[in-house]
């Protein structure tokens, strides 16, 4: 028995054949959604092949084809779910931290592996993060196209599609790998089309499908996906990020070489590194002569001062590098030494004291300086008076009340200031 299939078909819209072009036509009398094409909005539509049998219904998700025009007809392929780009957030510090766009001339790149990328990526779509480019994941970054592609490079602030190009390198499409980016941007009208995808790999032998890494609307996602993409595919472009670490630099050269080979009587080529690092972090003021292979005051207290500047404290901040600190050192993704004289803790001057200082039953100056500066960031709704030396329920809200706001929630949500609430609430 013959059986019908009904084919779902997604007109390209650089395609010039008979059949695309009766689609566009068709799509052009339908409206768009905001933010996209409408090829990609309106004109999904099915190819009945009936017989006197009856019909199957086709979905063919995750099996799409490479397109093949037919002079004498509409093409015969089928398309799976094909999705448009969605609006986007502008340019913004990440979180209320950070400088927005690509860094000045002459200032060092974060660097990153291609391993690393994917890894992130790969977090928001296990998350299921979902799309909303007014909101803010807990990591700080944008729930949008670009705000993924800005997390999953480690940027430090949330880019759009109209500045990412500045931290990356334009490549050609068959030198892609893994990382990359494929990116359009719409500059007459950017709230139309523009999109970008980080690129998994190759999903076909013939290369013209991909696994995108992309959050659109609804949620963060892999998928395989027709180069470039659904709609616009020939007005996008790749980009490699400028920081990236290519693999001959990315085994033991970024491994953490073990804390026996720092300290006093240490004499190596990783105390000079280290030493390289901390200064390219704002650690300068603390060499002389820079950096060299013998371990002195000055590497300690630079990595002292690094570390603080995290939020750590006690052990975690002793001068000595530990695995953590040696790979934020080595991907540039810490918190950068603060001048002289503004502090050495995420807080500036104002130095995290400690979760301890904020429980029931707990009073101290400390808790005083939190409620004042909630005051200020506008956050003492539940204040009947004055902020007081003495911690209590209206304390523990007001802060419940900046974490949502930093789109916190669960644990890091509980209203207990942590070394980040306090680096945000003082910054």
């Amino acid at each position: 028995m013959t059986v019908p299939v009904f084919e779902e078909y997604e007109p390209e819209a650089d395609c010039g054949c008979r059949g695309c072009a009766q689609q566009r036509r068709t799509a052009a009398t339908l409206p768009a959604r905001h933010g996209g094409h409408p090829a990609a909005h309106g004109a999904r539509r099915a190819l009945v092949l009936a017989t006197a049998t009856g019909v199957v219904l086709s979905c063919g998700a995750g099996q799409a084809a490479p397109h093949e025009a037919d002079r004498d007809g509409p093409p015969t392929r089928t398309i799976a779910d094909p999705q448009p780009g969605s609006p986007q957030g502008s340019v913004g510090p990440l979180n209320n931290d950070g400088a927005p766009g690509a860094p000045a001339p002459g200032t060092a790149q974060r660097t990153t592996t291609r391993t690393a990328i994917i890894d992130r990526a790969k977090k928001w779509v296990t998350a299921k993060v979902p799309y909303d480019m007014t909101a803010y994941w807990s990591d700080g970054y944008r729930q949008d196209c670009s705000g993924y592609v800005s997390m999953a490079w480690n940027l430090g602030t949330n880019e759009w599609t109209g500045s990412l190009a500045g931290f990356g390198t334009k490549i050609a499409r068959a030198d892609l790998q893994p990382g990359d980016i494929l990116l359009f941007h719409n500059a007459a009208d950017p709230a139309v089309g523009s999109h970008v995808t980080i690129f998994g790999g190759w999903a076909d032998g013939t290369h013209t499908h991909y696994l995108a890494y992309e959050l659109t609307d609804p949620k963060a996602r892999k998928a395989t996906t027709p180069m470039a993409y659904w709609s616009n595919s020939s007005k996008y472009v790749a980009y490699r990020y400028k920081g990236i670490v290519s693999s001959s630099d990315s085994g033991s050269a970024t491994a953490f070489p073990g804390a026996a080979k720092f300290g006093a009587g240490a004499n190596n080529a990783h105390v000079t590194r280290l030493g390289k690092m901390l200064i390219a972090q704002g650690g300068g003021r603390f060499y002389v002569q820079g950096a060299g292979p013998r371990w002195g005051d000055a590497d300690r207290r630079a990595t002292q001062a690094f570390q603080l500047a995290q939020g750590w404290t006690g052990k975690q901040a002793d001068g000595i590098p530990g695995p953590h600190t040696w790979k934020l050192l080595v991907e540039g993704t810490g918190r950068k030494i603060p001048a002289a004289g503004t502090g050495s803790s995420p807080g500036g001057s104002v130095a995290y004291p400690g979760r301890s200082h904020f429980q029931p039953g707990k009073a101290g100056s400390h808790v005083q300086r939190l409620g004042e500066q909630l005051v200020r960031k506008g956050y003492g709704a539940h204040y009947t008076s004055c902020p007081g030396p003495r911690w209590t329920e209206a304390d523990r809200r007001n802060v419940e009340a900046f974490q949502r706001a930093q789109g916190w929630s669960g644990a890091a949500a509980d209203g207990y200031p942590g070394p980040e609430t306090w680096r945000r609430l003082f910054a």
